[in-house]
């Protein structure tokens, strides 16, 4: 086990090991909850403690079991035990300390009367969740930088290769051209349909299927390149029919007016899109954040809807 680390809070950090409990965790009691934290894998998600110490000088006060995604701009607590105002105020100083948009707050015991006393807001519950989730209720957020942003509904995707779609179908129910009513499984599957390239979504299928499921939302595709994308992990054989239909949305997009931008959206033309109310889809790599090579994952932005393009890698501020 590496050092503890000090933060700007008088607190400590020290990793989370599954199935190891630190002496003074366990002395905090709540066994149940610290037996849950062992349940679930969370090695790719950064676990660690921060914790309180006592007045004693050796026993924790209190304690909170923190993740995040690699790569991204948050750190989420799963629970606070002990005195739960400090431990929260501890992790809130470390993500201030490192700069990060905001720290999120798993619902599994924490009051929406506690939450709020700490500064975070409730996050909307889901349009949707499967039966078999085994995550909590609901959660709650608190912005650190940059004023509380419009949240959007959120709908879990269905399947592993509709996440082109239910962001763009996310992206509509924000701007208020969809309804949360009709985000559901079969708008999941109706506008993946219309734009895959087999399993997935590909940018232009996806920005020509847009324009037709919505002809007043405008819609651009800033893609840096005129070749197709997203095919090279298949067999050879597969890449010809592929590259085939990616060449049709090209022509698509040309007769119904999407304009396909080649010029590489930066980073600066992001914020500046999202600056003005516009929503932009990106397409993330997955190796940096879950540690999955080869996938790619759709995420929403912010703002009104506008461009889908391929990217390089991102980070999921979510």
């Amino acid at each position: 086990m590496s050092s503890p680390q000090e933060t700007s809070v008088k607190s400590i950090v020290v990793p989370f090991e599954s199935g190891m409990v630190p002496a003074p965790l366990g002395r905090l009691g709540q066994r149940e909850v610290v037996e849950r934290w062992h349940a679930v894998d969370r090695s790719a998600y950064d676990p660690h403690l921060v914790a309180v110490p006592g007045d004693d000088g050796e026993g924790w006060a209190a304690a909170a079991l923190v993740t995040a995604r690699p790569h991204t701009d948050y750190l989420k607590i799963v629970d606070a035990i002990g005195d739960i105002p400090a431990a929260v105020e501890a992790v809130v100083a470390r993500a201030r300390g490192r700069e990060l948009a905001q720290v999120k707050w798993e619902g599994w015991t924490a009051s929406p009367e506690v939450a709020a006393a700490a500064g975070f807001v409730p996050l909307s519950p889901p349009v949707t969740q499967s039966q078999d989730a085994a995550g909590p209720a609901g959660g709650y957020v608190r912005w650190l930088r940059g004023g509380v942003a419009t949240e959007p509904p959120y709908y879990g995707q269905t399947t592993h290769f509709t996440c082109g779609a239910v962001t763009a179908l996310v992206a509509q129910a924000h701007a208020g051209t969809l309804s949360r009513e009709t985000l559901d499984r079969g708008a999941e599957l109706t506008l993946w349909r219309d734009a895959t390239n087999f399993p997935a979504c590909e940018p232009v299928g996806l920005a020509v299927a847009v324009r037709r499921a919505w002809p007043s939302s405008p819609v651009t595709v800033h893609l840096d390149t005129d070749r197709p994308v997203l095919i090279d992990h298949h067999p050879e054989d597969e890449q010809e029919w592929r590259a085939l239909l990616q060449r049709t949305s090209r022509a698509d997009a040309g007769r119904i007016g999407v304009p396909i931008d080649p010029r590489h959206l930066t980073l600066n033309a992001v914020r500046d899109a999202v600056g003005r109310g516009e929503h932009v889809l990106l397409l993330v790599s997955l190796a940096g954040m879950p540690a999955w090579p080869g996938r790619a994952e759709g995420v929403r932005a912010a703002g009104r809807w506008r461009p889908a393009r391929r990217s390089r890698g991102a980070a999921d501020r979510r």
